[in-house]
């Protein structure tokens, strides 16, 4: 039912102007303009079809049971030319993701379909078939998921962003070091305005933090690691380290705050001039005290409402599991107390906010980052571009092959 009502869609949008798409170049975020400039990738050597003749082709080949190609879908996708077509295209990916083909999606595919969602004013696609990227095959690389957090920063929507920061922190995406920086600001950004936090939430806000810290040499990194483990530890407590762990790319060991106190003893102790942020001191410090509470205790205790008597037998089995580590909140109360002085004592506690310093390392740090990750998308370019004409060459040998085997086909009936 969809494919002829696509094909329909397709005739309509061929006659419809493009309404223009506005720009925001020339002021500058946190990208800068030349990162998200986009002449490089239009002036890419593409074949011009127009996609109402590539839905066709591709409804044809699914009805006869047959696979699309990646080169075909690769077509669609580079030819968008307006956001009535964005809709098409993410019909079509849909489709190829689900047919024996799905393996094949090509880098540059997915690269380009993010571009255009971009071009075409189309941000909510680009971040729904990420979050769905199991039913879409949309696995961008770092670059493409910085333009795509970058867009959002442009349009002042830390939401969505922050939702593509918690899809690089499922994927365990934070290898490239622009990337880590444009989270860390997202993640503080956000926290810097949203105090009340749901278990989940903070689970996710943790487990970023606690991953990015890791990759971070400095203040803000030691400082988002104490972070993130506080997070955690508090869902650990709160809710069973299953809640923690559970399709979550963290370790099932149980002792998150153990971990945060050992940041706060790994800084204290050492001989380089490290230095945490007081904000993140705070919150361990609220974590630890509400944890100890006995209002927080009596809470625990009561099976939460909409439990079935399963889940609440589940959860106590958990308690009763993670009971040595409850056990151990006044002596982590204690060493935060302790560790907390020596850090006064040798004056590194760092008063300023993290978004302010993780702003100044931003600053700092991205412009290098982003010339790095400019090199590297050149190179991508011209192996796509290299991949691109050879799976073309293919498929012209291969057609060619078909038509002189059904030419041989033909003589040979005739001859009969």
């Amino acid at each position: 039912m969809a494919a002829p009502v696509v094909r329909h869609g397709f005739l309509r949008a061929g006659r419809l102007a493009v309404p223009p798409h506005l720009s925001l170049a020339g002021k500058r975020f946190l990208l800068s303009a030349a990162y998200s400039d986009s002449q490089k990738w239009e002036a890419r050597e593409k074949e011009h079809c127009h996609p109402a003749d590539l839905a066709s082709l591709m409804d044809k080949t699914y009805e006869r049971k047959l696979p699309v190609s990646s080169l075909t879908i690769s077509r669609f996708v580079d030819n968008i030319s307006s956001r009535e077509e964005i809709d098409h295209a993410e019909y079509y990916l849909y489709k190829f993701r689900h047919s024996p083909n799905c393996w094949y999606l090509k880098d540059w595919t997915v690269h380009t379909w993010i571009r255009q969602c971009l071009k075409f004013g189309a941000q909510d696609k680009a971040l729904y078939t990420l979050v769905n990227r199991v039913q879409y095959g949309i696995f961008p690389d770092n670059f493409t998921l910085n333009l795509l957090i970058d867009s959002f920063i442009k349009k002042e929507n830390y939401k969505d962003a922050l939702s593509v920061v918690f899809e690089i922190m499922m994927q365990e995406a934070f290898e490239v070091p622009s990337t880590q920086l444009l989270s860390l600001y997202i993640l503080y950004h956000c926290l810097a305005k949203k105090t009340d936090l749901s278990w989940e939430e903070e689970r996710n806000f943790g487990a970023s933090l606690l991953l990015l810290g890791l990759k971070q040499e400095n203040s803000v990194g030691l400082s988002s690691q104490l972070y993130g483990c506080a997070l955690l530890g508090k869902v650990e407590l709160q809710r069973g380290l299953r809640d923690v762990y559970h399709n979550m790319p963290l370790l099932w060991k149980p002792g998150y705050l153990d971990r945060a106190l050992q940041v706060m003893e790994k800084v204290s102790a050492s001989p380089e001039d490290l230095k945490l942020c007081g904000e993140a001191l705070d919150v361990l410090d609220r974590v630890l005290r509400t944890l100890t509470s006995p209002a927080n205790q009596a809470v625990e205790a009561q099976p939460q409402e909409g439990e079935d008597s399963q889940d609440t037998g589940n959860r106590i089995e958990q308690l009763d599991l993670e009971d040595p580590e409850e056990s151990k909140l006044p002596q982590y109360l204690e060493r935060f107390k302790d560790s907390h002085s020596k850090l006064k004592a040798l004056g590194r506690v760092e008063a300023e906010s993290l978004l302010s310093l993780t702003t100044q390392l931003v600053k700092a740090k991205l412009p290098a980052c982003e010339a790095e990750d400019l090199a590297l998308y050149e190179q991508n370019l011209q192996q796509w571009h290299l991949e691109r004409v050879q799976l073309i060459q293919r498929e012209q040998e291969m057609r060619e092959k078909a038509k002189q085997k059904h030419q041989a086909w033909m003589a040979a009936k005739t001859a009969a």
